[in-house]
């Protein structure tokens, strides 16, 4: 059964939202006393967050590139740090037989 078999729709508020790649998305609420229409929206082409201010559309979240743990480990410690790091793990394994 579609909505229209169901008895009347209730009325709507259709509102406007703008993404930074110009898109404009308008979806509609239902309107009621206690309507709350969200600042933003999800752009349904793009991903994009969208608001409302077509001349100053929120800005696109800031993806961090993907980063290995050697690349962290990299940040927090100097290479002569990793080097004298290496060399006592080396030795340990030395001192125990596991290596030569």
């Amino acid at each position: 059964m579609g909505e229209a078999e169901r008895g009347e729709a209730a009325p709507r508020v259709v509102v406007s939202y703008w993404c930074s790649n110009g898109h404009e998305t308008r979806p509609s609420f239902a309107e009621e006393p206690s309507l709350s229409v969200p600042e933003q929206w999800d752009c349904p082409r793009c991903g994009f967050p969208a608001g409302q201010d077509q001349e100053n559309p929120p800005a696109p979240p800031r993806v961090e590139p993907y980063k290995t743990h050697l690349a962290y480990v990299k940040e927090r410690r100097s290479d002569e740090e990793g080097a004298v790091i290496l060399d006592e793990a080396l030795e340990s394994l030395r001192s125990r037989g596991l290596i030569r």
